[in-house]
């Protein structure tokens, strides 16, 4: 049953008791063999059971994690027949496959499992297009819904604040909020406590935001913009940094919990891993530290 999502949000299904949309699905490729996909759920208790079936029933499925509200499926590229068994692995992930601008993933499963892996995903906020089999009651269903393929996009920022006034994790909370768009999703924030060094304005903590991109550009350069708008301290460090992973930076990250280290280290850490230097004040040492916390936020407030 393909169709139109905007059709399909308008219609009979939306506004069924029994279907319940998520809020957003995106997609992030590692330019290889590797899918990461991130569900926004309007129904943290459904997000559960589906994560505890999936990774049960799903020979793709590298890995799954819980962050907020939300649940990312780490999956190989590839299709893989799905034996589906009532209660104990009820449905799942069957297929991931990557074209030249899309990703398309199809879910299989059994009864309300069924409704869940096909028309509540189909409503997701960016989905492109859909097609689903028949739902519901004892039946096997299968549906396939097609996302735009997205980058990841990490961005680090230390040092906006001053003694009087400011937060930099609030801060670039709000600008992420603000730029969160078709383009560039806004899905993870982490506060990253760092080594208390003497020239902290009080917690001596950065912040990492983490997006799925189509034009990556452009989220850096509106980033940079606002930041240098509301920044109250001629410090402050911004760094970004497009990569699937941030396995470079991770020695790094440790050290800078556990010492005071030199600017010219972290400029020349950055080089080395690909990292982009936007705003080069003091900040950048803990700006640039902040990067492979990203989607960690209970791991990163620990020093």
């Amino acid at each position: 049953m393909p169709g139109s999502t905007e059709k399909m949000r308008d219609d009979t299904y939306a506004s069924k008791k029994w279907v319940v949309p998520y809020k957003n699905i995106v997609a992030i490729h590692d330019g290889e063999g590797y899918v990461e996909i991130v569900e926004q759920t309007n129904c943290f208790g459904g997000a559960c059971w589906a994560e505890y079936h999936y990774k049960r029933t799903s020979p793709l499925i590298v890995s799954v994690r819980n962050v907020g509200n939300t649940m990312r499926y780490l999956t190989r590229v590839g299709r893989e027949e799905l034996i589906l068994t009532p209660s104990i692995a009820a449905a799942g992930i069957e297929a991931v496959e990557v074209d030249s601008d899309t990703i398309s993933i199809t879910y299989a499963g059994l009864g309300g499992g069924g409704v869940g892996a096909t028309i509540s995903r189909a409503l997701a906020e960016d989905v492109i297009d859909y097609d689903f089999t028949e739902i519901g009651g004892s039946r096997r269903s299968k549906g396939t819904i097609v996302l735009p393929k997205r980058k990841r996009v990490l961005i680090g920022v230390d040092d906006t604040d001053t003694k009087e006034e400011g937060a930099t994790w609030s801060l670039v909370h709000n600008i992420a909020h603000d730029l969160d768009d078709k383009n560039a999703r806004y899905i993870s924030h982490s506060i990253v406590q760092l080594y208390p060094v003497p020239f902290k304005t009080q917690n001596c903590v950065s912040t990492v935001v983490e997006f799925a991109c189509i034009d990556e550009a452009k989220l850096i350069r509106d980033f940079e913009r606002l930041l240098r708008k509301y920044t109250l301290s001629p410090e402050t460090g911004m760094v970004a940094l497009a990569r699937f992973d941030a396995e470079p930076l991770r020695e790094y990250g440790r050290l800078v919990k556990q010492k005071q280290i030199s600017r010219e280290m972290a400029e020349r850490t950055a080089l080395e891993a690909g990292a982009e230097i936007l705003i080069d004040g003091r900040g950048v040492i803990g700006a640039l530290a902040a990067l492979p916390y990203f989607a960690s936020p209970m791991e990163s407030v620990v020093l």
